[in-house]
């Protein structure tokens, strides 16, 4: 079995594979104050409730946007599970090009987004992830990834707004029964909601154009991140929504560079 983990700003999300199929997966608030200890007791807590014997673990990778938490994860991939969990970077062998400028600037979330995106449905690809940020990571139909777009995500724009209006209260995000709000909940829930609704069909519109300038046709659109499910009710553009997608590109490439390593190896 392959844990593979996804630490982001705000959360941390660990899945387990047998084979390729997520056999089961939590989701936490990533804490740059745990300790490996911490961590680890936490991770096999979690395979206990679910029945996984920690031992049938094998392997370990990491996809991280959080260096400080990149070592404790590492550590306690090595104290709890005696593996050196395998870290996703641009510097592994990916099998695409990335046309940044400088490839190491590119999240390691982004990339595996790219690569489970590809895999499952082939390009060209626009993903949309709804986390912290919001990000659409673009591929062309040859596999190689073009770039993307960062914009502030949906939480990070409603604690934004809370934290700078003294009269704005934090609120829940889900969306209100209608548009025109007739209370400040309400008003705020249309504002954010709707309006990153809008953000990411008329973002998707621009992106859409700019392929077929390319010459690269019309993008398959796929959402993922923690509000995927949420604005993907809401919005047509959205044609298919994997909120498993970063945990599902390092099952793929930890799987893809094991194979080369053991090719190299004999």
């Amino acid at each position: 079995m392959l844990l593979a983990i996804d630490i982001g700003n705000t959360h941390t999300v660990f899945g387990v594979y047998q084979n390729s199929q997520l056999i089961a997966d939590w989701r936490v608030t990533s804490m740059l104050q745990r300790t490996e200890d911490e961590v680890g007791t936490q991770v096999r807590t979690f395979l206990k409730e679910a029945n996984i014997p920690y031992k049938e673990v094998k392997g370990v990778g990491i996809s991280s946007v959080v260096p400080n938490l990149t070592d404790i994860f590492t550590m306690m991939s090595k104290k709890y599970f005696g593996i050196d969990p395998l870290l996703i970077s641009s510097s592994l062998a990916l099998g695409f090009k990335i046309h940044y400028d400088d490839p190491n600037s590119v999240g390691a979330d982004r990339l595996c987004n790219a690569v489970a995106g590809y895999e499952r449905f082939g390009g060209p690809l626009i993903v949309v992830d709804f986390g912290t940020a919001t990000t659409y990571d673009v591929v062309a139909k040859n596999g190689d990834y073009l770039g993307g777009v960062i914009a502030p995500g949906v939480e990070t724009s409603a604690v934004d707004l809370h934290r700078r209006a003294a009269k704005l209260p934090k609120v829940e995000l889900h969306f209100p029964r209608t548009l025109i709000g007739q209370d400040t909940v309400s008003s705020m829930q249309a504002g954010i909601l709707f309006g990153a609704v809008d953000a990411l069909e008329g973002m998707v519109a621009r992106l859409q154009r700019e392929l077929k300038r390319r010459g690269e046709g019309t993008a398959t659109v796929v959402a993922t991140g923690g509000f995927s499910v949420l604005l993907a009710q809401h919005s047509s553009i959205i044609q298919h929504c994997v909120p498993s997608l970063v945990l599902d590109g390092v099952r793929i490439i930890y799987e893809r560079v094991r194979k080369r390593q053991k090719k190299q190896r004999s």
